[in-house]
C-alpha cells in the first residue's frame, strides 16, 4: 500500500503539515511504524472523504453534481458578453466561463465564498510513479 509523509499529505488534504500532526494526535489519522512516519494512503483518502463530507453538510443547497469545489473567488473578468471566473479551492483553480450577466446576477468578485459543480460525461485520472 502507498503511504505519504506528513508534508504531502496535507498537501494533499488542502492543510497545513501541523494540521495533519494534530490529527495523528488526536487519532484522527493512523501513522506507519517507520522513521520518519506516514500516513497510509487508504487512511488519507477516508480523511480526505469525512473533509468533503463537513464541507458539503455546512452547505444547505441541494444538486445532482457529485463533483463540487468550496474555495475563494480569485479573479472575475468580464470581457463583452462572457466572463471568466477563477476559484481556488484548497489546492486546486478551478476556472468557469460563463456569460456576464450570470456573473454579474451572483455578484461575484474577488473574495467571495463560491462553490464550483462540475458535472461532465468524461473524466480523465493521471497517477504519478516516483
Amino acid at each position: 500500500m502507498q503511504t505519504y509523509r506528513i508534508a504531502r499529505a496535507a498537501q494533499l488534504l488542502g492543510v497545513s503539515d501541523d494540521t495533519v500532526r494534530r490529527w495523528i494526535d488526536q487519532g484522527l489519522l493512523p501513522v506507519t511504524d517507520s522513521t520518519p512516519a506516514e500516513i497510509p494512503g487508504d487512511a488519507l483518502a477516508a480523511r480526505a472523504i469525512e473533509l468533503a463530507a463537513e464541507v458539503a453538510s455546512a452547505d444547505d443547497s441541494l444538486s445532482s453534481a457529485r463533483n463540487r469545489f468550496v474555495g475563494i473567488v480569485t479573479r472575475v473578468q468580464i470581457e463583452g458578453l462572457m466572463a471568466q471566473v477563477d476559484l481556488q479551492a484548497g489546492p486546486h483553480r478551478v476556472v468557469s466561463l460563463m456569460s456576464a450577466e450570470a456573473a454579474r446576477a451572483l455578484e461575484l468578485e474577488v473574495g467571495s465564498l463560491a462553490t464550483a459543480s462540475v458535472k461532465a460525461t468524461q473524466v480523465v485520472v493521471d497517477i504519478s510513479k516516483g
